[in-house]
């Protein structure tokens, strides 16, 4: 009987990497730049050097909002300002939860 070996997988935490430019977070979440542009208009990611997208960098958190963000338009139909408001509660969730944890013994 044949033994299998264990699969091995490599990743990048994109967070401690160099930041990303509009080309790359395009790339890595499979859309048009357009739409990366509509949720930076919209404050859901926040680039670095807002002035021009040629020149924006992107930092690893904004790929992980980019991601959610799309789930929700894509699986619940959320359109962009719904998007923008349901990541700004779980952004108010999740610090809620660190002060709890923090006062809890």
């Amino acid at each position: 009987m044949k033994q299998k070996t264990p699969s091995c997988l490599t990743g990048y935490v994109l967070e401690d990497q160099e930041p990303l430019s509009l080309a790359d977070l395009c790339r890595a979440c499979m859309v048009h730049a357009e739409q990366v542009i509509e949720l930076v208009d919209e404050g859901v990611i926040e680039p670095i050097g807002r002035d021009n997208p040629a020149h924006w960098r992107f930092h690893g958190a904004n790929l992980r909002r980019m991601r959610v963000a799309l789930n929700l338009q894509r699986d619940l139909g959320v359109n962009v300002a719904g998007v923008a408001l349901a990541l700004d509660l779980l952004d108010e969730m999740e610090e809620l939860r660190n002060r709890l944890q923090a006062h809890h013994w």
